[in-house]
């Protein structure tokens, strides 16, 4: 076992000795990242160890910052580059980088260093639940159900799939000549529309497909998101 290896399952096992709340309140975990970036790779595995962490969802997303250096990322979306771009703007920073972890739209770390992401992760855990949000899927319809348990800022409801896993060989860029393993891989993010919690909230969304989905409540203005849930 490297380094590396060891330290996350170390972070990891630590993690899930305190993961109390499980499932009913998960951290959001999303990684900034890049197959044209040559420091991404090693973020890239802690993301994926954490994904064996029950009450974290883990997200890749993909920017296209790094496509002109000769390999274009198949899986990036320019709304992920605007996504952390708000990040940035509302941290009052005027860059950004990969590889990046913004842990429940909170706090962000390099994501190479599993401690300091655990840790990340430890600080989102214990802040009090806000809203109690569900999900339940028939058919093609999701229906997304959320009950404010405080007093609430204006909202955002975003809804993303994600690819469990795909296998990439680079053939050019920073990368050129590995092939890595890619998980939680993001795409098709919607905003399925503002709620202000001052009532229950019951939407219904079409989907299609097998992948997971995750539904996210989020403060307005890239802050904080304040209940997550998931169907896998």
């Amino acid at each position: 076992m490297n380094r590396l290896t060891s330290w996350i399952a170390a972070a990891c096992c630590a993690l899930s000795g305190a993961a109390a709340q499980a499932e009913d309140n998960p951290v959001v975990v999303e990684l900034f990242t890049s197959q044209g970036c040559a420091s991404c790779p090693a973020a890239d595995v802690v993301l994926a160890e954490l994904g064996e962490t029950e009450n974290v969802i883990p997200l890749a997303l993909h920017v296209d910052y790094w496509d002109y250096i000769g390999w274009p990322d198949a899986f990036a979306d320019p709304a992920f580059t605007k996504r952390q771009k708000g990040y940035a703007r509302a941290s009052g920073r005027r860059s950004i980088y990969t590889p990046q972890m913004v842990i429940g739209g909170r706090y962000d770390v390099v994501g190479s260093r599993p401690m300091k992401v655990v840790d990340a992760i430890r600080h989102a855990a214990a802040k009090p639940a806000l809203v109690r949000l569900t999900l339940t899927r028939d058919g093609a319809t999701l229906l997304v159900q959320a009950e404010p348990l405080g007093t609430l800022p204006m909202m955002l409801v975003n809804m993303v799939r994600y690819t469990p896993q795909a296998r990439v060989e680079i053939l050019d860029g920073e990368n050129a000549g590995h092939a890595f393993t890619y998980t939680h891989i993001a795409h098709g993010w919607q905003v399925l529309g503002e709620w202000d919690g001052a009532a229950p909230l019951e939407m219904s969304v079409p989907v299609e497909g097998d992948d997971p989905v995750v539904v996210m409540v989020q403060e307005e203005g890239y802050g904080p998101i304040l209940a997550a849930a998931r169907l896998r």
